[in-house]
């Protein structure tokens, strides 16, 4: 059968294919009744438009693109899942673009990217959107993006901000352990150019030092956002004098992989270790026990940010800045300290 265009459509609602282009494109300025009957069309006809050939056809590109350097299958696929979804319902395509945060080269790569590809705009992961002189590379290119990043204070950019609030999350996390009774309680670090990581790691300390409690520096252990960096941080834990009984991660891998290690080495797993993560990931409910968390609500914040870039990008945005606050997960991981 042959592929139904947007001239069928015009002809079946019996209006212009430039009315029906708005429609598509959400325009807005299109009268009710016309809408209502180009939609009929639409689905009458089973018309599914492609953002690949509008996009040739005039000056607006239709394509997103999401940017990312994260070694989290479960943080990207879940990422994938909310932008796509808000790309499919607003008739825009994704295009994936994994890189090398470290790059010498990143700041050309991602301009070229959006230039090459025609690309409507950017939505970018953390490190990528917490680097300061990647986003004035963009801004001095004019690409449109969206940044999802650690934090908790509105943002005065122009361009569109997700922000999940890590450091309230690591207090509660970490106050949750001191209602338990735990007083010496540890802090596994993850990589430093995450602005996670110095977000969290101070929501830790503030808990601490709101309870009257020592911050002992002994007691954070850098490390990275990795299973094996949690139990290798694990094992050197065991060796101080006096071993804490409570361990806060900066994730669940992270978590996962120091739960992991302890019981190997015989350590009970809340009875003599609590252990609690972040971002409430597969990683937290592939251990026994189930880990105590912070929902970080991935693909939620994903689709959101997509939403807002292409609002922004069609001139009707009016939010540019959203905070996420994760909710804590109470799992078998956590207990009263003995």
């Amino acid at each position: 059968m042959r592929k139904v265009t947007i001239k069928d459509v015009a002809k079946e609602a019996g209006v212009s294919f430039k009315t029906v282009s708005r429609v598509i494109n959400k325009e807005g300025s299109v009268k009710a009744a016309t809408l209502e009957k180009v939609t009929a069309a639409i689905k009458t006809l089973n018309y599914q438009p492609n953002a690949a050939a509008r996009s040739l056809a005039g000056t607006k590109s239709y394509v997103i693109g999401f940017v990312y350097d994260n070694p989290n299958a479960y943080y990207v696929v879940d990422m994938q899942k909310g932008i796509l979804a808000e790309c499919q319902a607003q008739g825009y395509e994704l295009l994936i673009h994994p890189c090398q945060f470290s790059s010498p080269n990143i700041k050309t790569e991602l301009v070229e990217l959006v230039t090459k590809s025609k690309l409507s705009g950017l939505i970018l992961a953390p490190p990528i959107s917490e680097s300061s002189e990647i986003l004035q590379a963009l801004d001095e290119a004019n690409i449109p993006y969206s940044r999802i990043i650690a934090g908790n204070t509105m943002s005065d950019s122009k361009q569109v901000t997700i922000m999940v609030d890590d450091y309230h999350s690591a207090q509660t996390l970490t106050e949750h352990l001191i209602e338990l009774g735990h007083k010496d309680i540890a802090f596994f670090c993850g990589e430093f150019h995450h602005q996670s990581t110095p977000e969290r790691l101070n929501g830790y300390r503030h808990a601490l030092k709101s309870s009257g409690l020592a911050i002992n520096e002994n007691n954070i252990f850098e490390g990275k956002y990795s299973f094996n960096s949690g139990a290798e941080n694990a094992r050197k834990l065991l060796k101080l004098k006096q071993r804490p009984t409570a361990i806060v991660a900066c994730n669940d891998e992270i978590a996962a992989g120091a739960l992991f290690a302890l019981r190997l080495e015989g350590v009970n797993i809340p009875d003599d270790i609590s252990i609690v993560g972040f971002e409430n990931s597969p990683f937290s409910q592939q251990t026994w026990p189930e880990l105590t968390t912070m929902d970080q609500p991935t693909a939620q914040i994903a689709q959101t940010s997509t939403q807002l870039l292409i609002e922004n990008l069609k001139g009707n945005g009016t939010t540019l800045t959203k905070v996420f606050e994760p909710m804590p997960i109470y799992r078998g991981s956590s207990a009263k300290a003995s």
